[in-house]
């Protein structure tokens, strides 16, 4: 396995200190925006998110392409080995591992990244964004569900005070042309796939209850009951807080914190689901 696919876990201090970091990155953000050109530092993160997009997504893709290719298929592996140093002082700074199957997926993601760097095109963009999702839930982890109930709840007042206390996250949003958010076009009826009226969901809507999700996913296997009802309960209380934020936007007109309404509900009903089983305790 490469050292780059290795989970980081997310200890109880780290999700104390995320949304102060958080906070920090989003309004270093916004006074970029104000002081900067927004035309020059979209270009830059395009370029950036360009590349990272098309590694994100072949990494997506390729369990998935690799059903398509036949037996017969030329696969050879190489390695992308990259040292510091000599002898006994060699280190390691890249260790890559890959096939031709790698590359072919590489090739399709690239198409993908220069249809995205072409035209932002919101499909683009969403393939961009739902990559990056995957690998997030991938590769973080939560030690434990404390850690996560700590991360989601301070994250949860970062939300909520970016989104209603200041129009700061909204002017980020708006501004940042790169696949950071999935944009849900309103108009798709009436232009098709030229639709350019968006709702939007960030990332970290996704990544953020996708990990304490993926938590839940490995107690239910802890508990060697052969069930995942921690899982699904958490999966039907994320649909729920998302279907509630869409009817809030729906019904007020405004931006809502999604935080504010996934967060209860992905603590909220595997706590209760816990506390009818009686697993409190082994939950924490």
């Amino acid at each position: 396995q490469n050292s780059s696919d290795m989970p980081e876990t997310i200890t109880s201090r780290d999700a104390a200190r995320f949304p102060i970091v958080a906070s920090c990155t989003l309004l270093g953000l916004y006074l970029f925006f104000k002081i900067f050109s927004q035309e020059y530092i979209n270009l830059l993160l395009s370029m950036y998110f360009f590349v990272l997009g098309i590694l994100a997504l072949s990494h997506t893709i390729s369990p998935m392409m690799n059903r398509f290719f036949p037996a017969n298929f030329p696969n050879k592996q190489y390695q992308l080995l990259f040292t510091q140093g000599s002898g006994d002082n060699k280190e390691e700074i890249v260790n890559y591992e890959f096939d031709t199957k790698d590359l072919v997926c590489l090739a399709l993601s690239s198409v993908v990244g220069v249809w995205y760097l072409l035209r932002k095109h919101w499909i683009a963009n969403n393939l961009f964004g739902l990559a990056f999702s995957l690998n997030g839930v991938e590769l973080l982890h939560l030690n434990n569900v404390s850690t996560g109930c700590i991360l989601l709840g301070g994250l949860f007042i970062y939300d909520v005070f970016w989104v209603f206390g200041t129009n700061v996250m909204v002017t980020v949003a708006k501004s940042f042309e790169a696949p950071i958010k999935l944009v849900f076009p309103q108009d798709l009826l009436e232009k098709g796939l030229e639709a350019d009226n968006f709702a939007m969901l960030g990332l970290g809507d996704i990544v953020i209850p996708g990990i304490f999700i993926a938590l839940l996913l490995r107690f239910d296997i802890s508990l060697k009951k052969n069930t995942h009802t921690y899982f699904y309960t958490s999966f039907v209380a994320y649909i729920f807080g998302l279907g509630l934020t869409i009817f809030i936007m729906h019904i007020f007109k405004h931006a809502q914190p999604a935080l504010l309404y996934l967060v209860p509900a992905c603590i909220g009903f595997p706590l209760l689901v816990a506390l009818a089983k009686g697993e409190v305790t082994e939950m924490f």
